[in-house]
């Protein structure tokens, strides 16, 4: 074979090959036989995957990402289980209602899910704002919760909740109000980058395809609106409803797996979680800031996969 024509198949091979490495980068698609849906709750409906059939697990994502970024845990957790998957009130392909955005009322919706659904107990694994909404639904519907994974946040009122917030780090949840949106407007892939480089440990794990992905759906109509003017705004409202219910009940009984990335929460999350919760493992991932599914998916779903498999 002449040296040019060993080339000419060295370069086609690279471009069969340029798929696979398309495939591996970016936001991963969910297994075959999910189907998705908008389901009616209060006020407006909810983007809601399901797939699998067994024991149910509910993923709840935060700020910054969508339902899409439990993809790598959905794809191991669904030969077994049934797996929902909503995008939260307001956020991703859901609908964007004005109100409705304390987390009680989110947890009121999703038990209106799961009933349309025909499940009646749930395993919970939850990050960021989808820890805010889990605490709420075990805490209100204590009998529906069977145990729960949470990572990287605080409870708004709990633990250590008052000094979060003269944090700088967290300056954004008072970050809001018609001149803010006008000043994001257009510019939300430049906002996410902020998130995604000062609280991932490795800003390179989050790639560029990733970020694009986010940026549209964070630059859909409503979606900043309801991210600071909903799911931020209500965190005072949250408190105050965490602090009368622990008042009155107590801490939870259920098993907890508190994980944290050992350059955001770390093992300080086992610490927030014995707050509220009677029966607290914690576990840290390493190499890992905030954006624990982005940055270390592999070392996150080895440690949730036998947890929610033993409970």
């Amino acid at each position: 074979m002449t040296r040019s024509r060993t080339r000419i198949v060295f370069a086609a091979l690279l471009l069969c090959a340029l798929p696979l490495f398309q495939a591996a980068a970016g936001v991963q698609p969910f297994p075959a036989g999910f189907h998705d849906s908008q389901m009616a709750v209060s006020g407006g409906t909810q983007y809601v995957r399901v797939g699998g059939k067994g024991p149910a697990v509910v993923l709840l994502h935060g700020f910054g990402d969508s339902g899409d970024m439990w993809a790598p845990l959905a794809a191991k957790l669904v030969k077994d289980h049934t797996v929902i998957v909503p995008d939260l009130r307001g956020m991703g392909l859901s609908s964007h209602p004005e109100d409705g955005y304390e987390k009680a009322a989110q947890a009121r919706d999703l038990v209106g899910i799961l009933d349309k659904l025909k499940v009646q107990k749930v395993q919970l694994v939850t990050h960021d704002i989808g820890n805010m909404v889990g605490y709420a639904l075990a805490t209100h519907y204590p009998e529906r919760v069977t145990s729960w994974v949470v990572m990287d946040a605080p409870l708004p009122g709990m633990g250590t909740w008052e000094a979060q917030l003269v944090n700088p780090r967290v300056w954004h949840f008072n970050f809001r109000g018609p001149d803010v949106e006008r000043l994001v407007a257009g510019r939300e892939r430049i906002l996410l980058d902020r998130f995604y480089n000062d609280l991932g440990g490795d800003p390179s794990r989050i790639d560029e395809a990733t970020r694009q992905h986010y940026a549209e759906l964070y630059a859909r109509p409503g979606a900043i609106h309801n991210a600071f003017g909903g799911q931020f705004e209500a965190f005072s409202r949250d408190a105050e409803e965490n602090k009368a219910t622990f008042a009155k009940s107590g801490k939870i009984a259920i098993p907890v797996l508190a994980i944290g990335g050992d350059k955001s929460y770390g093992a300080a999350m086992k610490t927030e979680l014995d707050y509220v919760a009677s029966n607290v493992e914690g576990a840290v991932i390493q190499n890992s800031g905030h954006w624990i599914m982005e940055e270390q998916p592999e070392q996150a779903v080895e440690l949730i996969v036998p947890f929610i498999e033993k409970h």
